[in-house]
């Protein structure tokens, strides 16, 4: 049975997708899946092709019927995302605008109004040279993250009968796209870096995924930044009885192997030295 590993941070820049690249490369026979739809980048650093794509329809649009519009005004009245637009005397709807809460076609006296579904996003199966790649997009001021991310992760799982793991970038924070991330994984590597916001953020994805109750541990990226606070993460995850499983250096190599669309396990560094060691500390972990 094929284990899911979520690479989550509290924050964006943590070094998250630059880390969950490198072990998608040491873990032998996975599926890598790039679940931060609202900034998708993980594909960058595979070049994958893709074989097929989804459309995904995540919620629903008004639609205003012209035909049956008396034009009296009133779902521009009493629409509180001003999604009702009024051209030369017609109305129509802006589907960035309008969050699909149907008042407008409950109250408009024409029934002129519906709704109807809406493509929020689209997500993709491509191949690479090690096997399969799944990632999705969002379209933009679309607010469905979490339903895309689910049925990105059970593609995966659909793909995934004779894979060992499934190693999953999921979105940084702890909203709906974070929670969808770690749902139901074996095993959350939190990554986080020596800052006053990485270590306030790193504390509250800390506190997120144990309310999912997931087995974790942390990983301080950039760690000789800022020393002083490395050693209060330090110090907050030993009272905590929480392991430490990596510190990776600061290293130019990274930036790099970004620059060049590669990941930086394939660079001899020390922060690819750091992400090995850390590599084997996860599989013991995960034992």
């Amino acid at each position: 049975m094929f284990k899911q590993i979520a690479i989550v941070s509290g924050k964006g820049g943590t070094g998250k997708t630059t880390v969950t690249a490198a072990l998608t490369h040491l873990f032998k026979n996975n599926i890598p899946v790039d679940c931060d739809v609202d900034a998708s980048n993980l594909f960058l650093l595979f070049n994958p092709k893709t074989e097929k794509q989804y459309d995904y329809y995540g919620g629903k649009k008004a639609v205003i019927d012209i035909g049956k519009c008396s034009s009296c005004g009133l779902c521009a009245e009493i629409c509180r995302f001003d999604a009702i637009n009024i051209n030369s005397g017609e109305y129509s709807v802006d589907n960035y605008s309008c969050e699909g809460c149907g008042y407008c076609a409950i109250r408009c006296p024409e029934k002129a109004i519906e709704l109807f579904e809406s493509r929020s996003g689209e997500y993709y199966i491509s191949s690479y040279k090690e096997g399969r790649f799944i990632h999705g997009e969002l379209e933009p001021g679309e607010e469905t993250s979490g339903g895309l991310i689910a049925g990105i992760r059970k593609k995966a799982i659909e793909l995934a009968d004779k894979t060992d793991y499934i190693i999953i970038d999921g979105s940084p924070g702890i909203g709906c796209p974070a929670t969808s991330s770690i749902t139901g994984v074996s095993y959350v590597l939190i990554v986080s870096e020596p800052t006053l916001s990485g270590f306030h953020d790193l504390k509250r994805i800390m506190e997120t995924t144990e309310q999912f109750r997931r087995k974790y541990s942390v990983a301080i990226n950039k760690y000789d930044i800022n020393t002083e606070i490395t050693e209060k993460i330090e110090k907050y995850c030993s009272d905590k009885n929480i392991k430490i499983t990596g510190k990776i250096p600061f290293d130019k190599t990274v930036m790099k192997a970004v620059q060049e669309s590669n990941s930086i396990i394939n660079y001899n560094s020390p922060a690819s030295e750091a992400i090995k060691k850390l590599y084997k500390n996860i599989t013991e972990e995960i034992k």
